[in-house]
């Protein structure tokens, strides 16, 4: 399941994952994305991962369908949160591969630490 959520950023796409993901969640999560995209410059990636048990193979479609429309070089940077340690290991090295964003990742715990993070990548002007 995924829910969107505000995090007080204007340009950060905020959600709070758990279970499995489904097509209509990451459709509904690139969408948001693509309006974010639309709105403003840059945009940041926030996500509280309190447990993963899998995703469809519909939902990685529908990623890849996302990344080649649209791309990822309007994202500059992702707070990722989770206590998994095989999540952590993803993250890090996704923050190699992908140098243009600045990925970092938090403990469950470290919620404020991580919209801090992400605050320095807001708009400026609003």
């Amino acid at each position: 399941m995924l829910k969107i959520i505000d995090i007080g950023i204007p340009n950060a796409l905020a959600l709070k994952i758990s279970g499995n993901l489904s097509e209509a969640d990451v459709s509904e999560a690139l969408l948001e994305a693509k309006k974010l995209g639309e709105q403003y410059e840059k945009i940041t990636i926030y996500e509280e991962i309190e447990s993963f048990d899998g995703l469809e193979f519909s939902a990685i479609i529908e990623k890849f369908k996302y990344l080649f429309e649209v791309g990822i070089s309007n994202i500059c940077a992702a707070a990722i949160l989770t206590d998994k340690e095989w999540l952590k290991k993803v993250v890090n090295m996704e923050d190699k591969l992908f140098r243009g964003i600045d990925m970092k990742c938090f403990s469950l715990d470290q919620r404020k630490d991580a919209i801090h993070f992400l605050r320095e990548y807001a708009p400026k002007n609003g």
